[in-house]
């Protein structure tokens, strides 16, 4: 088990990606603290699944785009499961709307929770890790961040605005043993892309721009969190890994 005792925070970890992400680190041997916003049913699913598997589980109910949450969440997580040595930063959440029609709540709504989400967290887990000279960070990050996309300028700009979080993390904590990298989603099957999938002339465009000619499954994308999470990524630090099918933007 290439994560056996570690101690891991799933942000958004109640579905979708980050789900599939907290069971492959349970399957490792991990310890995990689930944390989502709203969902409290299928945050206690994922829960009760981790602890079939033998590993220590927790839910925590916290908005990731306030400070204070964010804090404290990681707080409790520390305290449930002894301490934090991986630390995923996954919460979201889509609101579309053009440039010229979006209005500031719509702005700020997404790019607190996926930008500031980020800080907030990773500043609250890194104090931790720091203390132990070891840590994994891994943030997830779009194809709209990196290619940009039409209607979601909010989700697009707050994911570009983790890449370059990421990178000067990274500088900022190698010192601490903390290695910070991000993943870089394409489409794939959550709820957050579920009008691209059901939309046919969304669908068409999207499946033409991916290699691999369709849409991603959590479980294929969970082996790289895995991966950035374990010792066999130690040399590995301010990258973005891509799993997204050959997407071209």
């Amino acid at each position: 088990m290439r994560l056996q005792y570690k101690k891991a925070i799933v942000t958004g970890g109640g579905r979708g990606i980050g789900r599939a992400v907290a069971l492959a680190f349970a399957r490792e041997g991990a310890d995990v603290a689930i944390n989502y916003r709203s969902n409290d049913a299928t945050a206690k699913e994922v829960v009760d699944e981790i602890r079939m598997l033998g590993r220590k589980a927790v839910a925590l109910k916290a908005d990731v785009g306030s400070y204070q949450d964010a804090r404290s969440m990681v707080d409790q997580a520390v305290q449930e499961l002894g301490g934090v040595d991986i630390l995923v930063n996954n919460a979201g959440l889509s609101k579309p709307a053009l440039l010229l029609k979006m209005d500031e709540e719509t702005w700020d709504q997404v790019v607190d929770i996926h930008l500031k989400g980020t800080f907030n967290c990773t500043q609250a887990a890194a104090n931790y890790m720091k203390e132990n000279k070891y840590g994994k960070i891994i943030n997830v990050i779009s194809t709209a961040g990196l290619y940009g996309t039409m209607g979601q300028i909010n989700y697009a700009s707050a994911k570009a605005g983790v890449i370059g979080f990421t990178k000067s993390a990274s500088r900022e904590l190698a010192r601490y043993g903390i290695n910070v990298n991000a993943i870089s989603m394409g489409i794939i099957t959550t709820e957050m892309t579920d009008k691209i999938r059901e939309d046919e002339r969304l669908k068409e465009i999207y499946l033409s721009r991916i290699q691999l000619g369709r849409f991603g499954e959590p479980e294929e994308v969970a082996p790289a969190f895995v991966f950035l999470a374990s010792e066999d990524a130690r040399y590995i630090t301010g990258q973005v890994l891509s799993v997204d099918g050959g997407y071209v933007g």
